[in-house]
């Protein structure tokens, strides 16, 4: 069968390009990565795995999400705390019994690390920071800040929320701030405050905080607060005595864990999304992940749907004949439930500074049926693209 294109150019490799980047590779097309860091660092915090996110890496190389689990801690339960560390309640995470597949905590530089050992070292290009492109009929030209320049016959903008393919493809101006400041950072596991395979959610006035497993020793905290301005610390040490300023009332392990961390760990950063796109792909260049649909965290999708889209895009460019036909297909494949996930994150987002309360049977029947369609995304089925209602 020929193939739809012979050389792809993928941007950014973080777990979304490396995916795709494999993906391709293993239907014969020669696909490189091209990442604008000097090198491959343990940076990143926890990162949340759910079943359509590990279903669609199992279908991209089968045998990754057994190493996956190897590497990561697998949910097992949650426990809501206040901040003076009272438990309101703890409950059994649902996912593996209803889903075959559980909800999964890892470092992201670890999934990183994991997902580039199935490449040939010489595919992943560092220090290639992207500065434009050009496309004709034939081609696209890209060129980076080093002087190097890429011809291929496909362009994907796998470069993240702040995307420099996006930005020239599309114009859409910047993120959108959601009002939501946000620190985290993956330490040494404390085993007195979380027990392995749980996931602590504490809430305060206007702020939460996470603690989560991600395996091999380590633990991540992810701190958030309502803040009104998105601007950034100008140090490192600065971000640290913010976030402890920020969280100094909270019970002592949490300030404990925070006052421990070495700064360079912490990563600051406002919580931003985009309204989303009609359409993807223009030509020869096309987006993916953060790229295309950035999103909020409250659902825990970002990573997983930049797993759909790997995995869609892959089947696109391996089952139709032509190139405007794959991409025509991959927009159509993955706009309107990528839109919607992002839709429903920003909602949820502010739902998660409420204080812990039941909700009406309603609805929370309309979240099972959400979280239902959400995680029931299966490979290979035409279940994956029914519309949400």
């Amino acid at each position: 069968m020929k193939k739809t294109v012979e050389k792809v150019a993928i941007i950014g490799a973080g777990p979304g390009g490396l995916a795709t980047a494999i993906a391709l590779r293993k239907q014969g097309i020669d696909a490189r990565v091209y990442e604008r860091a000097g090198e491959f660092r343990p940076v990143g915090a926890g990162v949340g795995l759910h079943p359509n996110g590990l279903r669609c890496l199992d279908a991209i190389k089968p045998g990754i999400v057994d190493i996956l689990k190897c590497s990561g801690c697998k949910v097992e339960k949650v426990t809501l705390k206040t901040v003076t560390g009272e438990t309101i309640m703890t409950y059994e995470s649902p996912m593996f019994k209803k889903y075959g597949q559980p909800t999964l905590t890892i470092w992201w530089y670890r999934l990183q690390q994991i997902l580039a050992s199935y490449l040939p070292s010489e595919v992943i290009h560092l220090n290639y920071r992207c500065i434009g492109f050009e496309q004709n009929e034939n081609s696209v030209i890209t060129n980076f800040e080093n002087g190097k320049t890429v011809e291929s016959d496909l362009l994907i903008g796998a470069d993240g929320v702040n995307s420099t393919v996006r930005e020239i493809l599309i114009g859409d101006s910047q993120p959108r701030y959601v009002g939501s400041m946000s620190w985290r950072a993956v330490v040494n596991y404390k085993d007195d405050l979380l027990q392995q395979n749980e996931v602590i959610l504490m809430k305060g006035e206007e702020s939460i905080v996470f603690l989560l497993g991600v395996g091999e020793g380590n633990m991540s905290w992810l701190a958030r607060k309502l803040l009104p301005d998105s601007t950034l610390s100008s140090t490192l040490a600065e971000a640290k005595s913010r976030v402890l300023r920020e969280f100094a009332n909270w019970m002592e392990p949490v300030t404990e864990l925070i006052a421990q961390t070495d700064p360079k760990r912490i990563l600051e950063g406002p919580i931003c999304d985009r309204l989303p796109l009609n359409q993807w792909s223009y030509g020869r260049v096309t987006l993916l992940g953060d790229a295309a649909h950035p999103m909020t965290p409250a659902a825990g999708q970002g990573a997983n749907t930049t797993f759909e889209d790997a995995y869609e895009l892959g089947e696109c460019l391996y089952n139709f004949p032509d190139l405007q036909t794959a991409l025509t297909n991959y927009d159509n494949r993955r706009i309107q439930r990528t839109a919607i996930i992002q839709t429903h994150s920003a909602a949820r987002e502010k739902l998660y500074y409420q204080p812990f309360q039941q909700t009406n049977q309603q609805l929370q029947q309309e979240r099972e049926n959400f979280e239902n369609w959400m995680y029931d995304y299966v490979p290979n089925s035409e279940l994956r693209l029914r519309s949400w209602q």
